[in-house]
């Protein structure tokens, strides 16, 4: 574990099922290399987002979420419209700073949609393990330092982007879905792929969600064998450069 001193980073959560957000932070922990007092915790479903001075920070961190930003706003309930207009709240604020943020699965539905991406389900993507490729802006980006060219990652999701707008670049895409990171301006990234998920992490996903409609719920046993059969170890290090590139003091 690294032991900078230095400003926190905020963990923005919103998975009801404490096992499951439990382990989402610890997997955060453990690949940011950050400390518990370095990673703030604050979990929208439960809670109106408090006020965030952006500058008692180092930068922000989206989680995971079942949420499904394209679904017709006459689905969703009370508490996702409330964390959906909290979280664009906030983005306005760190879009326009162009403060370090990294949205991860659910950033996709959070940056993308801020940012004018279309999202739609065209390019869901099944529970398991997917092969990601850099593009050659990938390749380049700091944040995807000493990554290979291609990669496993865990994946699991229903909606995607289907169109990213002009400003923003891509970093990485699957056969299966075009859009599996983005950058927007200089600071700013989402991932489609789950940096922080492990063979751990995946089964206990698999677990708390197998009646959440990623997966017929008959399957999950089968798709919890099938993850400990995958080697996932590369995207990881997104989290620990986003972490060393945006420590600050």
């Amino acid at each position: 574990m690294q032991t900078w001193r230095v400003k926190p980073f905020l963990l923005l959560a919103s998975r009801a099922e404490d096992g499951a957000a439990d382990l989402e932070y610890r997997s955060y922990l453990k690949y940011c290399g950050l400390a518990p007092e370095q990673l703030r915790r604050v979990r929208l479903e439960a809670a109106p987002l408090p006020e965030i001075d952006l500058a008692d920070y180092s930068g922000v961190i989206v989680g995971g979420s079942p949420f499904t930003s394209s679904d017709p706003q006459v689905s969703k309930t009370a508490t996702q419209l409330r964390v959906e207009a909290e979280l664009a709240g906030l983005l306005d604020r760190i879009v326009a700073e162009d403060f370090p943020f990294l949205g991860a699965c659910y950033g996709v539905g959070t940056l993308g949609k801020h940012q004018g991406a279309v999202i739609d389900r065209t390019y869901g993507e099944a529970v398991g393990g997917i092969e990601i490729k850099l593009t050659a802006e990938g390749v380049r980006d700091p944040i995807l330092d000493g990554m290979p060219e291609s990669f496993l990652a865990f994946t699991g999701h229903k909606e995607a982007v289907t169109v990213l707008p002009s400003h923003a670049v891509l970093l990485a895409s699957s056969a299966t879905c075009p859009v599996h990171m983005f950058r927007v301006k200089r600071n700013l990234y989402a991932t489609q792929f789950h940096p922080e998920l492990d063979v751990e992490g995946l089964i206990n996903r698999v677990d708390a969600y197998r009646h959440a409609g990623y997966f017929p719920p008959e399957q999950a046993e089968e798709l919890m064998a099938a993850a400990r059969k995958v080697a996932v170890t590369e995207p990881m290090r997104v989290l620990n450069n986003f972490a060393r590139l945006y420590a600050s003091n």
